[in-house]
């Protein structure tokens, strides 16, 4: 039995007729640049997310840049954000000439830790920037808290969680900004890079929609220094083929999840990812945590179970941060987990078998 790590040639052969009729009609009227289907893709991430509204654009990492840019984030800010975290998140905060500043993760959730962010708070901290990895949420409400007493502003790394809630709220209708990605591989997945903006500020979002055609509000009229950040009308087809079925596709997640838990739950020597009682995933990833990940992944290798880890290097550790002056020791929750973290198969459309079968492989 050959594993599938995330399906998406399944998932096309389930939706072909729809994917298929969606880009050749995109193809036929020949709009390929803010085409009306992506018009109709924003309206209806709004009525999924409950967000007032929803920008698309070219990616993820773009979504994060449009939503500091729509801030007016500044040369010497600083951002406080997670190291155990995609390089992305920080990356930004880099090219928009701020300071990212770096703050431990807890060990159940693998998220931002609240207690921790107060502490890292200077005068020049002007936002805090979670991420909601592995399609959990972090801790919203005490860390708006936090920016709330400290007046800063909120933008969500919703990429791996898009349609995952808190408190019985999507994560892409909390925050100043909610971001997220659509890339392939995501819970949500476009056929190319993609990406989406959310907010309840009128203003801002107009302003991200002139952010991303390079600042313009009519055409050739520039108000702001923007960037070239819109979502291909081709990729706004396809999510709008896809996004129909994504609900149901979460909870088929949820319950590959479960089946894992329920397998792994007898084995204390793997430990299982958590999820807090007052939060949902989306579950982009099902990550485990072992002392003995090569021999693991090795051993499922060998077996054909495909494996990944997000992620070996926590990002105070890379080389592009070096000028930041952290040091190992720095963050030590974000280092055991990178030492330690495997992520297994994890899609909408793993069957019981293919389960059994990689938590046998996992187990003997």
């Amino acid at each position: 039995m050959k594993i599938d790590f995330a399906n998406l040639q399944h998932q096309y052969q389930l939706y072909k007729t729809e994917i298929d009729a969606a880009i050749q009609s995109v193809l036929n009227k020949s709009n390929y640049i803010l085409g009306e289907e992506v018009d109709l893709l924003e309206r209806e991430l709004e009525a999924f997310s409950e967000a007032k509204h929803a920008i698309a654009c070219s990616s993820g990492t773009d979504a994060l840049l449009l939503a500091m840019m729509a801030l007016d984030i500044e040369p010497g800010d600083e951002i406080i954000t997670t190291p155990f975290t995609f390089i992305a998140t920080a990356e930004t905060i880099a090219l928009m000439k701020a300071k990212p500043v770096f703050v431990d993760i807890q060990e159940d959730s693998f998220n931002i830790d609240p207690a921790k962010i107060e502490a890292a708070i200077t005068p020049k901290t002007r936002a805090i920037m979670p991420v909601s990895l592995y399609g959990q949420t972090p801790d919203l409400d005490e860390i708006k808290a936090i920016a709330d007493k400290h007046h800063l502003k909120l933008i969500i790394d919703g990429a791996q969680s898009f349609g995952a809630t808190y408190k019985g709220k999507a994560d892409s209708a909390l925050g100043d900004i909610s971001c997220t990605s659509f890339f392939p591989a995501k819970p949500l997945g476009c056929y190319g890079d993609g990406g989406a903006v959310f907010t309840n500020d009128s203003i801002i979002a107009e302003k991200m929609r002139m952010l991303r055609v390079h600042g313009q509000g009519q055409r050739y009229h520039h108000k702001y220094i923007g960037m070239g950040g819109r979502l291909d009308t081709l990729q706004a087809a396809v999510l709008l083929a896809k996004l129909p079925h994504y609900a149901n596709e979460i909870k088929y997640r949820q319950q590959v999840a479960e089946a894992y838990n329920n397998n792994l739950s007898d084995h204390s020597e793997l430990i299982s990812p958590q999820i807090k009682p007052d939060r949902t995933s989306v579950w982009a990833q099902y990550t485990i945590r072992t002392s003995t990940r090569e021999a693991l992944q090795e051993k499922l290798q060998k077996a054909g179970v495909p494996t990944a880890v997000h992620y070996p290097k926590p990002l105070h550790r890379q080389e592009c941060f070096e000028y930041l002056g952290y040091k190992d020791g720095d963050f030590p929750i974000a280092e055991k987990a990178a030492r330690e973290v495997i992520s297994l198969p994890m899609n909408a459309f793993l069957t019981a078998d293919e389960i059994s079968l990689i938590t046998e492989r996992l187990l003997h």
